[in-house]
């Protein structure tokens, strides 16, 4: 066994279990991973991802056909309208569930019978890099390991997180509004789960390194079934202690750090991506060193971008732009504005001010949008996400209400995504411009679910073949924006970008390829007027040929100027 390795492991283990026997935790864990002796580190610093990388996220069951099962479906579905558009796909959990849309994993080494078997899901990672959750923070109050927990017996016995009614909770960071301890019976008497997010989500213990020793198991179960993207869920909650914040605390760096040097021994091209939902200062923490998370998800973004395209204004998306660090080689940012969650308002903490926070709440409820909200250590409830679909999102400005921009509004959202530092995800709702679904709401009383539509294959097939659809613009449009991208280099996840100074009115920066021949300026009207731009505010370098590469538009005239309708983007380039 590498003793490089092995000694590396140790280290952090005993950062996490100073208690324990360390080195034979290590031994146990390298031999449920499978991993050789002699085995070398991969790379460091090493990027899995280029300009051509695109992430589709969707649920198993998005798309439907009759009696087939859904992940079939969503395979063929796949390969026809996206082949050519997205590398990668995130699955959201599609094992058994209790709850939650399966975020309530009951079995994690299964997958849902309704959805289909672990055939399709390696079907899918032989056409595209397969993303899925390793929901780590909890498991269903209905699985094997919970019902032996309530049985005092193993495996499960001592899997569950508990704490008591007595414990000082105050300063206990919550995404929730329900309490953090729920009792429940078992074979020797009444006992006190922690539950974040749930009564039927209870927390992992993973004090307890049996815990830990199960998830390698499952780790490498993925990895053999074709998973190389992790999403570790939640995983800012994994670590508790009664007196603190439980969020964050360095227990939970280690245990990724740990999680991560397992992956990427077994699996090179492994990749960590860390959910977070946090502030924003508190979410870059999740790169660690270059050593945690490969990728963050960018948090602050949809809100942000949301709220410039709302408003007309974008200065705090531009101050956020200013002050996000680029990230390091072998790290990046996952770039998203719409997700199956609702638009998180927690990562606007210090970047809207409480009015300017109420005010794109008014908005967004006017759209049909809902709340959801979260109780503060100081027992005040405090709205924690909006549920809307991004389109209707869309669809007017803060004072003015619905107009005919919506289209345009929502294409232009995705233009700037698709431009900044990190790697482009649409949410498959997004790519199918799916309205808000009130009518699943009111089904299932659960406000995530105005997000969550089922499309029927036929009825989704008929409204991209109609011209006339907004379904079928949106669609067409956003695959000609991405293949345009998949081929320029300044579009790489870490090429350089600076923020330009353009006004409220107009927010732009620019990207320069690695190798600083090509360079690209985005610059967005993010308004409902027009606007022109003067080309000598951006300094275009003089003896290049520049030309727009979304319209194609040569610029003649570097000492002119370039008209922006509303909501209108450029991406100002030097090189085809």
């Amino acid at each position: 066994m590498s003793q490089v390795l092995k000694s590396k492991l140790v280290s952090m283990l005993e950062a996490v279990y100073p208690a324990l026997d360390c080195d034979f935790l290590a031994e146990r864990l390298l031999k449920t991973m499978g991993l050789r002796p002699g085995q070398p580190p991969p790379p460091a610093h090493q990027s899995h991802w280029s300009e051509s990388d695109v992430v589709l996220i969707t649920y198993a069951d998005t798309v439907q056909q009759g009696e087939e099962k859904p992940l079939a479906t969503l395979h063929q579905f796949l390969n026809r309208h996206f082949a050519d558009s997205v590398s990668a796909v995130h699955i959201l959990p599609f094992f058994p569930y209790s709850s939650d849309d399966g975020f309530s994993v009951m079995d994690y080494l299964a997958v849902n019978e309704s959805h289909g078997g672990w055939e399709d899901i390696e079907a899918i990672a032989q056409d595209f890099k397969l993303m899925a959750d390793l929901v780590v923070n909890h498991m269903s109050a209905r699985s094997r390991w919970f019902e032996n927990f309530r049985k005092r017996i193993d495996p499960g016995k001592d899997y569950f997180f508990e704490g008591n009614p007595g414990d000082d909770l105050s300063a206990v960071v919550r995404p929730r509004t329900s309490p953090v301890l729920t009792p429940v019976q078992t074979d020797d008497g009444e006992r006190y789960v922690w539950c974040t997010f749930s009564e039927d989500q209870v927390d992992l213990n993973f004090a307890n390194p049996q815990v830990l020793i199960e998830f390698a198991t499952i780790i490498r179960y993925y990895l053999e079934r074709g998973v190389v993207i992790f999403r570790l869920d939640a995983v800012a909650f994994l670590w508790k202690e009664p007196g603190t914040s439980c969020i964050h605390l360095q227990q939970t760096h280690e245990l990724i750090k740990i999680l991560r040097l397992l992956m990427e021994h077994h699996s090179p091209d492994a990749v960590v991506i860390t959910e977070t939902n946090v502030p924003n200062r508190e979410n870059l923490t999740y790169f660690g060193n270059a050593n945690e998370a490969h990728a963050i998800y960018n948090f602050s973004l949809p809100p942000l971008l949301i709220n410039t395209l709302v408003t007309g204004d974008c200065k705090h998306l531009k101050t956020w732009l200013m002050s996000m660090p680029p990230a390091q080689m072998g790290t990046t940012y996952l770039n998203f504005i719409a997700s199956h969650d609702g638009i998180g308002m927690r990562p606007t903490d210090g970047l809207l001010t409480e009015e300017e926070r109420q005010r794109f709440i008014n908005t967004m409820s006017s759209f049909g949008g809902k709340v959801s909200y979260r109780r503060t250590p100081d027992g005040r409830d405090q709205p924690y996400e909006v549920n809307i679909a991004l389109y209707d999102a869309l669809k007017g400005t803060a004072g003015n209400g619905a107009d005919h921009w919506q289209l345009q509004r929502f294409m232009c959202a995705h233009t700037v995504m698709l431009a900044l530092e990190g790697i482009p995800a649409f949410y498959i709702h997004s790519l199918l411009a799916t309205e808000n679904d009130t009518a699943r709401v009111e089904h299932t009383s659960r406000l995530r679910s105005i997000n969550r539509s089922q499309w029927q294959l036929g009825d989704l097939e008929r409204e991209l073949d109609n011209p006339l659809s907004h379904h079928s613009k949106v669609c067409h449009e956003l695959k000609r924006l991405i293949a345009i991208r998949r081929g320029q280099a300044a579009f790489h996840p870490n090429a350089t970008q600076f923020t330009l100074h353009l006004g409220l009115k107009l927010f732009g920066f620019w990207r320069q390829s690695m190798r600083r021949d090509q360079s690209i300026f985005c610059i967005h009207n993010i308004s409902d007027e027009i606007q022109q731009v003067a080309l000598s505010d951006i300094n275009l370098i003089g003896t290049d040929y520049w030309f727009d590469l979304i319209s194609g538009m040569p610029i003649e005239n570097l000492s002119g100027s370039i008209t922006l309708k509303p909501y209108q983007s450029v991406w100002l380039s030097n090189r085809e």
